[in-house]
């Protein structure tokens, strides 16, 4: 999976740039989407990496309830997967042992590992390699409850306009809000594995009634919020960023952003966490289930 990931864009990506380059109206931004395209193309068929930058390695991970894992430790048997994929691979070992002395592990470990258990006897594994060109142009935003959605707008606008060119655009933004400060974070970064331009809620991802039925909320007679703004959200988001002219490769254009995905999760009275996670065009991902 991670020589997958690095190697090869997923579909609805692809799909995406095949798009924005048809759509392009700058010549200098149609060559450098052309550019990128042909950068694809001779990855796929080497079979090197799409991009020098091949990522620390984020694990989601969600493990049936029913699952017993046997034989050690499910934390070592993921990192000894990122081991022997980036060694394997040839792919750029870019993780230090620590932030600050700077020592390379030399086999891009350890991996950033989300575990989640739920329903079932089976167990999936997301790996979404992130290079930290647009990583470090990501945000978090503690906004007040009144700010509203005009205030996530503005949020989510402020990041990508302060990113520019640094983020390698045409960027991916995964838009985390709700929680509290680091699970925002985490929405953000899991939004960038969804399908391209979609939205997810707390409720839309379960079963209707099931998780908010066991909890005093549906007890008390309260309904399921509707989250169907999320998508007038996600839309007004990817007009909005693609119209600051930013373009391919920062050289201008009408595409700025490829897609924008949306993850919400019920939060405190008192606040309106907002966390912006911006790829680049690649926005690399993987996903199996066993």
């Amino acid at each position: 999976m991670c020589i997958e990931a690095n190697l090869r864009l997923a579909p609805d990506m692809k799909n995406a740039l095949d798009k924005a380059f048809s759509d392009e109206n700058s010549e200098l931004g149609k060559k450098i989407l052309g550019q990128l395209e042909d950068n694809l193309q001779i990855a796929d068929a080497d079979e090197i990496p799409i991009c020098q930058d091949t990522g620390m390695a984020v694990v989601f991970l969600k493990a049936g309830q029913d699952v017993h894992f046997t034989g050690g430790s499910l934390k070592a048997a993921i990192n000894e997967g990122v081991r022997e994929g980036y060694t394997a691979g040839y792919l750029r070992k870019s993780v230090v042992s620590d932030p600050l002395l700077r020592e390379n592990t030399d086999d891009n470990t350890p991996a950033i590992i989300h575990t989640e258990i739920v329903e079932g006897n089976k167990v999936e594994i997301t790996i979404a390699p992130k290079g930290f060109g647009s990583e470090n142009m990501s945000r978090i935003f503690m906004l007040k409850p009144a700010d509203g959605i005009e205030g996530v707008k503005n949020a989510v606008i402020t990041a990508v306009k302060d990113a520019g060119a640094n983020a390698c655009p045409p960027m991916v933004v995964g838009v985390g809000i709700g929680a509290d400060f680091e699970k925002c974070a985490v929405l953000a970064k899991k939004a960038l594995t969804n399908e391209l331009n979609s939205v997810h809620s707390y409720y839309e991802d379960r079963p209707v009634n099931a998780e908010f039925a066991a909890t005093s909320g549906a007890k008390n007679g309260r309904k399921q919020p509707d989250t169907s703004y999320l998508a007038d959200l996600q839309k007004d988001l990817f007009e909005e960023l693609n119209k600051l002219g930013i373009g391919p490769g920062g050289m201008g254009g009408k595409n700025t952003v490829l897609g924008v995905n949306i993850e919400t999760y019920p939060t405190h009275i008192a606040g309106m966490p907002v966390a912006v996670n911006i790829c680049c065009h690649v926005n690399r991902h993987v996903t199996r289930v066993l």
